[in-house]
C-alpha cells in the first residue's frame, strides 16, 4: 500500500475553500518537562488541533491525559480517504448480495439511504474483509497513537467488536441519524465482567462536520470518573440531552481523534435532512488485555442482542 502521511502537503490554493485552523505549533515545546507540558496543556483551548509526529509530544500526552481526547490534524490523505470509503462499498455489495447479516458474532446493521435503498450503517470487524484497511491501520505512523497505551497493546482485529465502521444518515427509515450517551465500559462490563483499564478508542473520520452536521460530542475528563459514574451517570444509549459541559468535535476529511473509551461520548442528530447528513467514520480498537479473539462461531454477547433489538424496532433490515 503506498501511504501518505498527511494532507497538508495538497492543500488547495483557493483562499475560499474550508480549511481547518492550523494544528498546534510545538517545534519549540518537544523538551518540557511533564509539569510544564500539564500546565501549558491547561490553557489550551479544548478544539486544540495537534500534528501526529514521530512521537507523541509532552503537551499532546498532558492534554489526553487532563482531558481524555485529541484531534490530530488530517493524518490520512484525500487518496487514502477515498480508498477506504471505496472498500467499505464493496464491502456493502458482497454483504447485500451474500445476505449475511452477522460477523464473528456481532450484527451487521442495514438501514435505508435517503433515496430508500438499504444502507449499510455499522460493520464490525471491517478489516478482517479488506487487506487493504488491515495494512492501512497497521501503518507505522500510527505507533505514536499505539504506544499511547503500552508497547504490548495491538489492535484488535479480531477481537471486541474489531474495526468498527459507520454511517449516520438523517433519514426516513435511518437506523443511526444519533447515537445517545455511552461509554465504552458498559461493553467491556458484559466482556468481562469488570471495568476496564485505560483505553483508546482511534477514529478516522471522513467528512466535513460542523456544529449543525452533528458529530462526536464528549465528555472531557469523565475518563477519570468512579466506577459507579462510569456505569450511571446517565443512562447508556438512552439519554439524549445535550450537557452544558460538552463539546463537540468538529472535523475534516482524513482527521484522526483519539478519546479514552471510558468517558461519556455521543453522536448528535444532524439539524439538516438527505444527504448532506452523512457522517462517516471508522474506529480502531486499540486492547492490551489478554487476547481474546472472536471467530466465525461466536455468538452474540447480551450486548449485542439489546443493541439489536433496539435497532429491530426501528425497521433493521
Amino acid at each position: 500500500m503506498t501511504a501518505s502521511p498527511a494532507m497538508n502537503a495538497d492543500l488547495p490554493a483557493d483562499p475560499t475553500v474550508d480549511l481547518p485552523p492550523p494544528p498546534l505549533d510545538e517545534s519549540t515545546r518537544l523538551d518540557l518537562s511533564a509539569a510544564e507540558a500539564a500546565a501549558q496543556a491547561a490553557e489550551l483551548p479544548l478544539g486544540t488541533r495537534f500534528q501526529l509526529r514521530d512521537a507523541i509530544t509532552p503537551i499532546q500526552a498532558a492534554f489526553l491525559d487532563r482531558h481524555g481526547f485529541l484531534i490530530f490534524d488530517r493524518v490520512a490523505s484525500r487518496e487514502e480517504v477515498d480508498a477506504i470509503l471505496g472498500e467499505v462499498v464493496r464491502i456493502e455489495g458482497e454483504l447485500l448480495e451474500s445476505g449475511e447479516r452477522s460477523l464473528y458474532g456481532v450484527p451487521v446493521w442495514f438501514g435505508a439511504d435517503p433515496d430508500g435503498q438499504p444502507m449499510l450503517q455499522r460493520l464490525g470487524f471491517t478489516s478482517t474483509r479488506s487487506p487493504y484497511l488491515a495494512e492501512f491501520v497497521q501503518h507505522e505512523r500510527f505507533e505514536p497513537v499505539r504506544k499511547l497505551i503500552g508497547e504490548d497493546a495491538r489492535i484488535g482485529h479480531e477481537e471486541k467488536d474489531g474495526v468498527v465502521f459507520n454511517r449516520y444518515v438523517q433519514a426516513e427509515g435511518s437506523l443511526r441519524p444519533k447515537l445517545g450517551w455511552h461509554t465504552d465500559a458498559l461493553r467491556d462490563v458484559f466482556y468481562n465482567g469488570k471495568m476496564p483499564g485505560p483505553m483508546l478508542n482511534v477514529g478516522l473520520h471522513f467528512d466535513r462536520i460542523t456544529e449543525a452536521d452533528g458529530g462526536l460530542r464528549v465528555l472531557p475528563g469523565t475518563h477519570t470518573q468512579s466506577g459507579f459514574s462510569t456505569l450511571f451517570r446517565k443512562i447508556h444509549f438512552v439519554s439524549q440531552k445535550a450537557d452544558r459541559d460538552e463539546v463537540m468535535v468538529e472535523t475534516w476529511p482524513g482527521d484522526l481523534t483519539v478519546h479514552d473509551g471510558r468517558m461519556w461520548h455521543r453522536v448528535q442528530q444532524s439539524s439538516k435532512t438527505g444527504w448532506d447528513t452523512l457522517r462517516r467514520s471508522m474506529y480502531v480498537p486499540y486492547v492490551c488485555d489478554a487476547y481474546a479473539p472472536k471467530n466465525e462461531a461466536s455468538k452474540p454477547l447480551l450486548y449485542h442482542r439489546l443493541f439489536d433489538a433496539v435497532l429491530k424496532m426501528r425497521g433493521a433490515r
